[in-house]
């Protein structure tokens, strides 16, 4: 191993399980890892599926190791990650988890051959105020603010994920959300959409938005007692049962 090489955090290791002809793509969120979608990953390769969840560039190590990073490194990790997986299967589902299910439906508008695509409470819009007060934060030099992890209503469940929120690559995040927003209706793979109405990182309005602009067909599922992180929260079996029903109807029928 490299001398250079980042030290993982333990639980926040890739995923990969070798399964069928489906292959899902699973991607964590912002400052998050791979420990947040580790559950839901694993039902899917249980229902017998190839699976991937790969560690997003800066994510799952030190928060030193994101200051640097931008969307377009992990919009990048993603491709190449769908290209790698796409290589050895029929067909491809994705899933994501805020930035992932940003990630995702950057996926879906270059690759309109994704069988269908997974959305827990995604970042699809950026609040105009939010994003002034961001880059001005940034033009000033500042590189960290308060953390965002663990918005989770289950007691004693924890988010593997940085205690502080770096400024440039959220900059670079809300950014890319603003251009995203507005192509959103190019969209026509279908959707499965899990929303919880009290989330307190991203507005549960950008599901809203997310269902009215997408072209394509939508399945929304309410997440009643969930926070933000619902795939470790009160409604993870809910969103499992969901996502692998969905992957499975999907497959069947031959998208």
């Amino acid at each position: 191993m490299s001398d250079t090489a980042p030290e993982i955090i333990p639980g926040a290791e890739p995923y990969s399980a070798a399964g069928d002809s489906t292959g899902v793509l699973v991607i964590h969120g912002f400052t998050g890892s791979v420990g947040s979608m580790r559950s839901l990953a694993e039902a899917f390769a249980a229902a017998g599926h190839t699976v991937e969840a790969p560690r997003l560039p800066g994510h799952g190590t030190k928060v030193a190791d994101m200051v640097d990073k931008t969307w377009a490194d992990w919009t990048a990790a993603v491709e190449d990650a769908y290209r790698e997986l796409a290589a050895r299967v029929d067909r491809v589902f994705v899933a994501g988890l805020s930035m992932g299910g940003s990630l995702t439906l950057w996926l879906a508008l270059h690759h309109p051959e994704i069988a269908g695509i997974i959305c827990v409470n995604p970042a699809t819009r950026t609040n105009p105020d939010m994003l002034a007060i961001i880059e001005a934060e940034v033009a000033a030099g500042k590189e960290l603010m308060d953390g965002i992890a663990s918005d989770i209503a289950k007691e004693g469940v924890e988010e593997i994920a940085y205690a502080e929120t770096p400024l440039r690559p959220l900059l670079s995040l809300m950014q890319a959300a603003d251009d995203l927003s507005h192509r959103l209706g190019e969209i026509e793979v279908p959707l499965i959409l899990f929303n919880s109405p009290q989330d307190h990182v991203v507005d549960p309005g950008d599901s809203d938005f997310l269902a009215e602009s997408v072209s394509g067909p939508v399945e929304r599922v309410t997440l009643p007692n969930s926070y933000h992180v619902a795939t470790q929260d009160h409604d993870a079996p809910l969103i499992e049962e969901k996502s692998v029903e969905f992957v499975a109807r999907l497959a069947e029928a031959g998208r």
